[in-house]
C-alpha cells in the first residue's frame, strides 16, 4: 500500500548515540570496556527512557557503584556530548518530506529531561508533525503498547505507516503490527527507499 506517513526514530537515525565512543575518548577504551562489563549502564538509561528522573537515576546508580562514581556521573553531566553529532542527510530528508506534504512523526526511546536537553541543542526536533517520546508515555520500544498508542493517536492506518529505526527488535515489533519498515543503516539507503516509495524525488532526497 502507498505510504501516507513516515515515522523516524531519533537516536542513530537523526542524532548519533554512541556512549561507548564518548567514554573511549574520556577514559580510554580499556577502562570503558571494564566499566560497561561491570555495569548495566544501558539498563539505567532504559529506566530514564521509561520516565525515571534523569538526574535522580544517574545519581542513584553512581551512589550504588562508588568505584565508578565519576564516570557514571558523566552520563548526566556530558549527555549532550554523548548524543552527538546530528546526521545532516537524515535531517534533510525530514524537512524534504514535510515540504512535500508528507506527515512526519517521531517515535523514540528518550527520557523526559534528556529530550528537553536535546530540543535545545537540536532545533529540528521541533519540526515533526507529532512526537511520541517514551519518557512521556511511560513505555519504551519494542513494547507493543507504544506502537498501539501511536496508531490510536495519529489515526493513520498501520499499513500505510513507514517506520525507520536502527534496531532490528524495534523494527520487528512494528512489522508485527502491520507497519511498513526500514532498518536504518545510513541515510542514503533510507533516501533511496523514500524515492522508491514515491514520497520524494531523487533531487529532493539528496
Amino acid at each position: 500500500m502507498p505510504v501516507e506517513a513516515v515515522i523516524f526514530d531519533i537516536g542513530n537515525v537523526l542524532i548519533e548515540w554512541q556512549p561507548e565512543r564518548f567514554y573511549d575518548a574520556q577514559i580510554g577504551e580499556e577502562r570503558r570496556r571494564a566499566m560497561f562489563a561491570a555495569l548495566d549502564l544501558h539498563g539505567m538509561n532504559d529506566g530514564v527512557d521509561r520516565g525515571d528522573n534523569f538526574l535522580e537515576a544517574v545519581t542513584a546508580f553512581a551512589a550504588a557503584n562508588p568505584a565508578w562514581h565519576a564516570e557514571i556521573m558523566m552520563w548526566h553531566d556530558n549527555w549532550a556530548q554523548m548524543a552527538s553529532p546530528e546526521i545532516p542527510h537524515s535531517i534533510r530528508l525530514l524537512h524534504a518530506l514535510r515540504a512535500a506534504g508528507v506527515p512526519v512523526f517521531a517515535l523514540s526511546n528518550f527520557g523526559i529531561q534528556t529530550f528537553a536537553i536535546a530540543e535545545k541543542v537540536y532545533p529540528f526536533l521541533n519540526d515533526f508533525d507529532r512526537r511520541y517520546i517514551s519518557g512521556h508515555m511511560g513505555v519504551i520500544k519494542p513494547d507493543a503498547e507504544i506502537y498501539r498508542r501511536v496508531e490510536v493517536d495519529c489515526g493513520v492506518d498501520p499499513a500505510v505507516l513507514l517506520f525507520t529505526d536502527d534496531r532490528a527488535d524495534n523494527i520487528a515489533a512494528a512489522a508485527e503490527r502491520g507497519w511498513q519498515t526500514h532498518l536504518f543503516d545510513g541515510p542514503q539507503a533510507f533516501a533511496d527507499r523514500l524515492v522508491s516509495e514515491g514520497l520524494l524525488t531523487a533531487e529532493e532526497a539528496q
